[in-house]
């Protein structure tokens, strides 16, 4: 599992789903979590981060930079192409799972979900990280 010390960027353009995932990360035990409005904004704290970020979590369908692009974003940065990433997403239809697998998601959270589903998928994450 990862360091509950990590900082984990939550990013949504629904306050209501920051406030959840934030809740979710901090049952499972984690401290340092940090939020954005958007992928425009989340991208903005990715690059002036110090120390950097150690796992993002973002949803998909957001105005002005879906997850999607961020995602996109991050993996084609040097800086921070390996960072594991968590697409959060209401959609589980197979074109947009496999447009994110290319895209190089660590993994995905399909709502609506639990803190303990949150918890398997970031397990399964740092797994992959650590294999």
């Amino acid at each position: 599992m990862f360091d509950l010390k990590t900082r984990i960027l939550v990013v949504d353009d629904m306050m209501t789903m920051r406030k959840l995932v934030a809740k979710a990360l901090k049952e499972i035990g984690f401290t340092d979590i940090t939020e954005a409005n958007d992928g425009i904004q989340a991208w903005q704290k990715v690059t002036e981060a110090n120390p950097p970020f150690g796992l993002i979590i973002s949803d998909w369908n957001m105005p002005n930079c879906s997850g999607l692009d961020l995602l996109k974003r991050v993996r084609s940065d040097g800086r921070f192409g390996k960072t594991p990433f968590l697409l959060v997403t209401a959609e589980s239809e197979q074109s947009q799972i496999l447009e994110a697998a290319k895209a190089g998601v660590s993994n995905y959270v399909v709502k609506p979900f639990t803190a303990e589903s949150i918890k398997e998928k970031i397990e399964s994450v740092y797994k992959k990280l650590t294999a």
